[in-house]
């Protein structure tokens, strides 16, 4: 993979563990510095980080869902991609793009990099 992702710090909240290091794996591939999260209390705090420029979200996890994620990024403007079994999801989760588990590695960075380039990079003078 090449650096379609480079210098941008994604969001991984993914609670299997092989799971979540493949996508992170995937993701530094194509350049992006990764934050991981197995369960809620430390995405809640990942998603808050000023530098976050995107994140990769399994909606169903063990014991809860991502929603209260979901809100977060939309509601700091951030792009996000369910990477999820579900088919349908609600709410806020509903503005992110939905790749079907399992998808192949490029799939889901190629989806990661489409949201990213729809937001707008502010100019630096």
């Amino acid at each position: 993979m090449s650096g379609e992702l480079a210098g941008r710090l994604v969001l991984v909240v993914e609670d299997e563990p092989l799971v979540a290091l493949h996508v992170q794996e995937f993701l530094m591939g194509a350049g992006a510095r990764v934050l991981l999260a197995h369960a809620l209390p430390t995405a809640r705090i990942y998603a808050r980080d000023p530098e976050l420029s995107a994140a990769v979200l399994d909606h169903g996890l063990k014991t809860d869902d991502t929603s209260e994620i979901c809100t977060i990024l939309k509601e700091r403007d951030i792009p996000f991609v369910l990477y999820s079994g579900y088919s349908k999801v609600h709410g806020d989760c509903a503005d992110g793009e939905l790749v079907h588990k399992p998808a192949p590695p490029h799939v889901l960075v190629a989806t990661l990099a489409g949201v990213l380039g729809e937001q707008q990079r502010p100019t630096i003078n």
